[in-house]
């Protein structure tokens, strides 16, 4: 890869990009619900609420934040704009972490946190050919799982050295890093047409295609549905890992966090070059069909053991599973979407079904939890996992063109 393209782009500024927005998410994230059950004494449904209430509100605009993606020529101000919500969403949980308060704040991070995924992706289309995707998505998601690997060691070290709530005030201070890095990279570098998939195929049409789009394609609807049902399964895993350390050790409850969330990211880091590197050669569904069938086992391995350094043992083949699945989806979306120009439209509505999963997660986790404990949560996102394993193995087919 060079160092420079056209329009003056360097690449180690999507790299600062995709580092920084995930120290700016993962500074949220877990800790917020360790926050309210160990330091707020929510309980698990109160938190399970919120979580669901910001996730059903944030989903529903998820297709439409796509498509403005899809439109807007300022891919970079949109990032921007969110980051900004994000890092006053961040201020209010930290200053006031009341009910109310935290579930406003949360349904802002739940819009604003989306619009970073398929924005970033956006952009990369619009910077680089199609030859060379496969290699830069894998690239986007190796800096990001780095940024994740940085926040948590030091969310665990702000967490046991002042407290949980001084962690929610890293987010303003990467947020602005982050806008910096976002605006390194030159408006004029993107290809506003290739950044939407309009130009991905020889056959691509002059316009967009309508909206429609999305429910006349199979693939995209099967692809949908399994990554509904993975995050349903997996979303609330690493909280509930996250509860059972804290209620073991109070005091070290976010560092004991981090160090789930460390285990987890070294390995996806390695693992998402790898995708990259062999997407093209071994194909889209292989690779994912390995990232679908380990979750189902590590569900079901949390419940053998209360042990920290088994719980944390089992948390790095998150790592596995979340490294394949960031790496390869909005690979897969831009092999289905080509050519129609609606590839963060497209994007939109698979975020919005990964939101409908991840928000009930939260919440059939805590019900689940309350009524029947910790093994019986994770045998029953266990049995999610294996459906969406076995959905997929049916109804994806192989995605990768053969004249990239």
């Amino acid at each position: 890869m060079t160092d420079a393209t056209a329009g003056g782009f360097r690449p180690r500024s999507l790299d600062a990009v995709n580092f920084l927005l995930s120290d700016v998410r993962g500074a949220l994230g877990p800790y917020l619900n360790v926050f309210l059950v160990t330091q707020q004494h929510w309980s698990q449904s109160e938190v399970g609420l919120v979580t669901t209430i910001g996730g059903l509100l944030g989903l529903s605009v998820q297709t439409p934040i796509g498509a403005a993606i899809d439109a807007t020529r300022s891919k970079r101000g949109a990032i921007i704009l969110a980051l900004a919500i994000l890092a006053v969403a961040a201020i209010v949980i930290c200053a006031i972490p009341r009910f109310w308060p935290v579930a406003i704040a949360n349904i802002l991070v739940a819009i604003t946190g989306d619009v970073f995924a398929p924005a970033v992706a956006a952009v990369t289309l619009g910077l680089y050919p199609r030859a060379r995707l496969a290699r830069r998505m894998g690239r986007n998601s190796a800096f990001d799982h780095a940024g994740n690997v940085a926040i948590a060691l030091i969310a665990g070290a702000v967490g046991f050295v002042f407290s949980q709530r001084a962690v929610f005030l890293l987010v303003p201070v990467f947020a602005i890093l982050a806008g910096a890095a976002v605006l390194s990279i030159p408006a004029a570098a993107i290809d506003n047409d290739r950044a939407r998939d309009l130009d991905g195929a020889p056959d691509a049409a002059a316009v967009p295609a309508g909206f429609g789009v999305l429910f006349e394609s199979r693939p995209l609807f099967v692809f949908g549905l399994c990554v509904m049902l993975f995050h349903l399964a997996n979303a609330a895993l690493l909280p509930l890992v996250g509860q059972k350390l804290a209620a073991a050790w109070p005091k070290e409850a976010t560092a004991m966090m981090s160090a789930c969330i460390v285990a987890a990211q070294l390995v996806m880091l390695p693992i998402a070059l790898l995708v990259g590197r062999t997407a093209d050669t071994w194909g889209r569904r292989p690779l994912f069909l390995a990232g679908f069938a380990v979750l189902p086992l590590r569900a079901v391995l949390y419940t053998l053991s209360d042990n920290s350094v088994w719980l944390i043992g089992v948390q790095v083949l998150d790592g596995v599973g979340a490294g394949i699945f960031g790496a390869l989806t909005p690979l897969v979306i831009a092999d289905i979407m080509r050519g129609t120009g609606r590839y963060n439209l497209a994007q939109g509505a698979v975020a919005t079904l990964q939101g409908i999963g991840a928000s009930l997660s939260g919440l059939l986790a805590g019900l689940v939890v309350d009524r029947f404990g910790y093994s019986a949560t994770f045998l029953t996102l266990g049995a999610i996992a294996a459906a969406a394993l076995i959905v997929f193995a049916i109804g994806m087919p192989e995605t990768a063109s053969r004249d990239q």
